[in-house]
C-alpha cells in the first residue's frame, strides 16, 4: 500500500508537506512553515494530522523555512526520526532556522510587551534552542545516489537548481516510484547550475506557483542598467529588496 497525503503547499506557496504511507511507515516528504497573512500562520499552531512519533523519515528537497520551517516544532511535538537532505540544504538549515526560532522569540517578546496579543503570555511556536536541537536529527545524502531510508525504500536526490542544496527527490518502494521535483531553478540561471532531468518515475508530484505562466524573455543587465542610470542621473537612490535566500547572491553579482 502507497498512499500520499497534501497536509501543505496546497491553495497556497507556503507550508509544503506531503505525507507518504508505505504499509505500516511513514515518510514526510518536506516539513514547511505556513507564512504570509494571519489565517496560513495560524495553521502552524494546528496539531500535527497524526502522532509526530509515528513519523519514521523526513526527506527535505530544500532549506526555504517554507518546505524546512516546521521541523523544529515536529521534534518538539514528539518527531524523533532521521531527516534526510543535501549537505547544502543541511548547511543553510543551520542558519535559517535558529534564526526562524529567534525572530518568533522576538515576536513573543514584543507581543507581551505592547500586550496586543489574545495569548497571555504570547509564546514562539519555537524557539532558537528547539531549532538548534532539532539539526541533531539530520543527515545529509549525496546527490545522484540511491540510498536506502527504510527496509524496501530507497531514495534519490537530484539537483534543481533553485537555492544551494535544492533537490528533487524520487523515491521507489513496492514496485512504484514517486518523485517530488522539490522548486525548480531557472536552466540560464547567474548563479546556481541549471536543474538535472529528473529519472523516468511512476507518479510525479510538480511544485507549480507559476502555474501555466512563464517567465518573461528579458535582458536582466539591461533592465537593471536603464533604471539604475535614470536613477543615479537625478541624484535618486536604488533600493533592492531582497527576501528571500539565493537572490541577494543574485542581486550583487547583475550589479
Amino acid at each position: 500500500m502507497l498512499k500520499i497525503k497534501f497536509i501543505g503547499g496546497a491553495g497556497t506557496v507556503t507550508g509544503s508537506k506531503y505525507l507518504l504511507t508505505i504499509n505500516d511507515k511513514k515518510v514526510l516528504v518536506d516539513c514547511g512553515m505556513f507564512q504570509g497573512v494571519k489565517n496560513l500562520r495560524d495553521k502552524n499552531w494546528q496539531p500535527f494530522p497524526i502522532d509526530a512519533s509515528s513519523l519514521d523519515v523526513i526527506l527535505l528537497t530544500h532549506g526555504h523555512v517554507d518546505h524546512s520551517g516546521y521541523i523544529p516544532a515536529l521534534k518538539k511535538a514528539g518527531f524523533k526520526g532521521v531527516i534526510y537532505c543535501s549537505s547544502g540544504t543541511l548547511d543553510l538549515c543551520g542558519v535559517l532556522l535558529p534564526d526562524a526560532g529567534f525572530l518568533q522569540e522576538e515576536d513573543a517578546r514584543y507581543a507581551n510587551r505592547k500586550r496586543f496579543s489574545k495569548h497571555s503570555p504570547a509564546l514562539p511556536l519555537y524557539t532558537e534552542e528547539d531549532a538548534n536541537a532539532s539539526l541533531e536529527l539530520f543527515e545529509p545524502v549525496s546527490m545522484n545516489k540511491e540510498i536506502e531510508i527504510l527496509k524496501g525504500v530507497q531514495v534519490e536526490f537530484k539537483p534543481v537548481g533553485h537555492i544551494l542544496g535544492a533537490a528533487s527527490i524520487r523515491l521507489s518502494a513496492l514496485g512504484r516510484s514517486i518523485t517530488f521535483s522539490g522548486d525548480v531553478g531557472r536552466s540560464d540561471d547567474l548563479v546556481m547550475k541549471a536543474p538535472q532531468k529528473l529519472s523516468e518515475t511512476d507518479y510525479l508530484v510538480v511544485e507549480s506557483t507559476y502555474g501555466d505562466r512563464l517567465h518573461e524573455d528579458i535582458d536582466a543587465f539591461a533592465f537593471f542598467e536603464e533604471i539604475i542610470n535614470k536613477t543615479s542621473k537625478r541624484g535618486g537612490i536604488v533600493l533592492m529588496p531582497s527576501f528571500a535566500v539565493g537572490r541577494t547572491q543574485i542581486n550583487l553579482h547583475i550589479l
